[in-house]
């Protein structure tokens, strides 16, 4: 891979200090009540914006995935399209398919296909299905009547995936979202779509002139490449991170999502104070997880696989995390919503195509997992800090 292989995201760290300036503003508001109350220093967004190049690079280091060079390969393949249109409301929709031909079309689907497996979604892109793994539009179908309006808002996504949902923030007025998530795939997947959605602005300017997507591999210093023109990007972004790589105490956004999070983290409680420390005061946490039908107290900790699952640690009833939540110091603490995960929800596709939920569940018993668990029971909990 080139080293003058680069996504240009100057447009995020533009808008990060601009956002930190405007913290600034606030904090010197608060300097006197933090003063008296003795309470920390919450961090900067201008800080973070200064060590996010350093950071980027080393979560998409070839060294460390050596599948990153091939999945560039695969963004230098996508087709020259432009897309007349986006829609980020109703769905995930880039372009239509007027907007190529059938070659063009069969192209894109290649190079996306080669970075399978496309676990969230669905996409639909120049009239190409991405039938993905998930349908990640019923949980946020699930979840948009209970959160608060996301108009104008700094929104932060916690293992974010391929960032179906941090489109769908957008598509309901966000201000600028940032997602994470430590897989390199997923933010070559995101991408992969981003790169299509580059020639419109935030507030649907005209199209502007647009190059090949690259990865974010260099630090501040190497991301001119000569001769490029730095594209329009949406105030959209995913970055290789998990949550611990954010500066502590950050307490810069206004919505923080956690879905599907929770239960692969080895300190649940600890999880729940890393995300109080990302939100604003009043910010409100929209988590999502697996739950256990029981009483206040009662937790799954599976001493094997969950769902053929290695990394989940804790599922606790509703009450027990309404009561974890109350501890961690968020405030009004309600459960939204519960349902068990269909198999219509997630299940193998052609862009998906290993085993899902039906090969996970007893095939004489559908509610409970291959190992005797019960089955995957999805609740959504939302919280003020």
């Amino acid at each position: 891979m080139s080293d003058q292989s680069v996504i240009d995201y100057r447009d995020l760290l533009t808008g990060l200090n601009a956002l930190g300036e405007q913290q600034a503003q606030m904090l010197r508001a608060r300097s006197k009540r933090a003063a008296n109350k003795h309470l920390s220093k919450p961090g900067s967004l201008t800080q973070w914006a200064a060590q996010l190049p350093a950071d980027i690079a080393k979560g998409l280091s070839p060294q460390r995935w050596g599948d990153l060079p091939k999945w560039q390969q695969c963004l230098d393949s996508l087709p020259p399209l432009t897309a007349s249109s986006c829609d980020f409301s109703s769905g995930v929709r880039i372009g239509e398919a007027a907007d190529c031909n059938d070659t063009q079309r069969e192209q894109l689907r290649m190079s996306l296909m080669a970075l399978h497996p496309w676990r969230k979604g669905p996409y639909q892109l120049f009239g190409l299905d991405v039938d993905t793994e998930w349908r990640s539009d019923w949980k946020w179908n699930r979840l948009l009547p209970h959160i608060a309006p996301l108009k104008d808002k700094l929104v932060l996504d916690v293992g974010c995936g391929n960032g179906y949902h941090c489109w769908r923030m957008y598509g309901e007025g966000a201000q600028r979202v940032i997602g994470i998530d430590p897989s390199p795939r997923f933010v070559v997947q995101f991408y992969a779509l981003k790169h299509f959605t580059n020639q419109f602005a935030a507030q649907d300017t005209a199209p502007q002139p647009t190059s090949k997507p690259a990865l974010p591999l260099q630090s501040t210093e190497q991301t001119s490449t000569v001769g490029a023109t730095p594209a329009t990007s949406l105030p959209v972004d995913i970055l290789p991170l998990g949550i611990e790589d954010l500066p502590p105490a950050l307490e810069a956004f206004d919505t923080v999502f956690s879905m599907g999070v929770l239960y692969h983290r080895r300190s649940a409680m600890d999880h729940l104070l890393e995300l109080k420390a990302c939100l604003k005061p009043g910010g409100q946490l929209v988590l999502e997880t697996l739950v256990i039908e029981g009483d206040n107290g009662e937790v799954l900790v599976p001493e094997g696989r969950y769902a053929k699952m290695r990394n989940v640690w804790f599922i606790p009833s509703p009450p027990t995390l309404l009561g974890w939540l109350r501890k961690c110091g968020f405030k009004t603490p309600r459960l939204v919503d519960v349902c068990n995960t269909r198999t219509d929800e997630q299940r193998s596709t052609e862009w998906m195509h290993f085993e899902s939920l039906s090969d996970f569940l007893d095939p004489n018993d559908n509610s409970r997992t291959c190992e005797g668990h019960p089955a995957p029971l999805r609740a959504v909990f939302i919280a003020e800090c």
